[in-house]
């Protein structure tokens, strides 16, 4: 993907996430502004190997909110842009609604929530 367009989808991207923000019930937007979100264009080798689909919108890793103790990783959300963009099909507002989609359903990781609970929610 050409280093414009990921930024410009970046740009995208974080608009979102701070909408999504903006919207959530006080108590737990608090929580989300904690975690941080960080945009990649697509998971790494690393990744990969370690058993991630190549076409994976989005990854929480770290601990889950309530868990103590210390991690090999710190808690973030990771989306990936380029997957998001093609899953979207080039349609950029349906580009928006994935990202915000994928930021809830992997947020809702960070609060323990598993599979199951997820889908309760509608963000499966």
């Amino acid at each position: 993907m050409k280093p414009t367009r990921l930024l410009r989808l970046r740009r995208i991207a974080e608009a979102e996430v701070s909408r999504t923000l903006r919207r959530l019930p006080p108590a737990l937007r608090q929580e989300a502004e904690r975690l941080p979100v960080t945009f990649e264009e697509r998971p790494n080798d690393a990744t990969v190997a370690d058993g991630i689909d190549p076409d994976v919108l989005g990854l929480f890793v770290g601990p889950p909110y309530e868990s103590e103790g210390v991690a090999d990783v710190p808690a973030q959300i990771i989306l990936y842009l380029a997957n998001l963009w093609d899953f979207a099909g080039g349609d950029e507002d349906i580009f928006r609604e994935e990202v915000r989609t994928t930021y809830l359903h992997e947020l809702g990781h960070y609060l323990g929530l598993d599979e199951e609970d997820l889908d309760l929610r509608g963000l499966l």
